[in-house]
C-alpha cells in the first residue's frame, strides 16, 4: 500500500495545489517550444520534484513514469571503478551525482556524454532532446560544477538539463546564468492545511481543523514531512481528535535528546 504522499502527487501542471500561477507559467514554457536549461530550487518538502515530473510529462507525455532503475559502473581516468545509481525512463534520466562523492566530476562527464549520443527519442513526442535531472547540485564539488557548465554548452543540442537544489548559494555563477530560474516556496501553513485536508476527505477520514494546523506548524512548512506526519497520527489514534499526539521522527527526538544532555552537563565525562 502506498504512502499518502506518493498516492495523491499530482501528476500534472493543471493538478498542482498551490503556486498555481507559477505552475501556468511553467505550462506556457513547455508550449512555446524553446525550452530551456532550468534550476529548480527553494526548500526541502515545497514540491520541486513534483513539478519537475509534472513537467516531464508535459514534454513528453504518460512515457515518462514508466521508470526503471539502473545501477551504471563508470571508469575515471585513474581507472577507479565509481557505481552509480540511475533513474531513467525513455526520454530521461534522473541522478544525483554527490552521490559519488569526490568522484562527481566523472559521472556528470561521462553520463551526460552517454546520454546526448545516444539515439534520439521517437518522432511522435514533437521532441527532439532528451531531459537529464541533476538532484543536489548544491552539493556538487566546484570542478564538478565547472565540468558541468562546459557540458551544458557542449550537449545543448540534444540534452536539456533540469538541476535541483536546495539553495543557489553554492551553486557557481556560470551555472545559474545558463538556466532559467525557477524558486518553488515553501506552501504556507493554510496551504498545508487544505491539502491535509482534502487527503483525508479523499480517504474518508474527517480530520479537525486545530489538529491540521498543528500538524502543518509542526512540519515546518513541509509538505512531504506534514503529510507522513498525519499518516501515522491515523495509525495510532482514530477517530482524529483535536489534542491528538503528533509523533515525531525518531532521529528528531534523539537530536534534540543528545543536545539536551550536553547541554544539561558539561563535564568531561558526558
Amino acid at each position: 500500500m502506498s504512502l499518502w504522499v506518493d498516492k495523491y502527487r499530482p501528476t500534472s501542471l493543471c493538478k498542482v495545489d498551490y503556486h498555481r500561477e507559477q505552475a501556468a507559467q511553467l505550462r506556457n514554457l513547455v508550449q512555446c517550444g524553446d525550452f530551456p536549461h532550468l534550476l529548480v530550487y527553494g526548500p526541502s518538502g515545497a514540491g520541486k520534484k513534483t513539478r519537475v515530473m509534472c513537467l516531464l510529462r508535459e514534454l513528453y507525455g504518460s512515457g515518462v513514469e514508466k521508470l526503471r532503475i539502473e545501477h551504471q559502473t563508470i571508469t575515471a581516468p585513474s581507472k577507479k571503478k565509481i557505481e552509480i545509481s540511475t533513474i531513467a525512463s525513455n526520454y530521461h534520466l534522473e541522478v544525483n551525482p554527490s552521490d559519488a562523492g569526490n568522484s562527481d566530476r566523472v559521472v556528470i562527464q561521462e553520463l551526460l556524454k552517454t546520454v546526448a549520443q545516444s539515439q534520439q527519442l521517437e518522432t511522435n513526442t514533437q521532441r527532439d532532446f532528451k531531459v537529464v535531472l541533476l538532484t543536489e547540485v548544491d552539493k556538487l564539488t566546484k570542478d564538478a560544477q565547472h565540468a558541468l557548465r562546459r557540458t551544458m554548452e557542449k550537449y545543448m543540442a540534444t540534452c536539456r538539463l533540469i538541476l535541483c537544489c536546495n539553495s543557489t548559494s553554492k551553486v557557481i555563477a556560470p551555472i545559474r546564468s545558463r538556466c532559467l530560474a525557477v524558486r518553488v516556496s515553501a506552501p504556507s501553513v493554510g496551504d498545508i492545511c487544505t491539502i491535509l485536508s482534502n487527503v483525508c476527505k479523499k480517504e474518508g477520514l474527517p480530520l479537525p481543523q486545530e489538529l491540521a494546523r498543528r500538524i502543518a506548524e509542526k512540519s515546518g512548512r513541509n509538505l512531504r514531512k506534514a503529510l507522513l506526519m498525519c499518516e501515522a497520527c491515523r495509525v495510532q489514534q482514530l477517530p482524529f481528535t483535536p489534542d491528538q499526539d503528533i509523533s515525531e521522527a525518531d532521529w528528531e527526538v534523539y537530536l534534540r535528546e543528545t543536545a539536551n544532555a550536553i547541554v544539561s552537563q558539561q563535564t568531561p565525562q558526558r
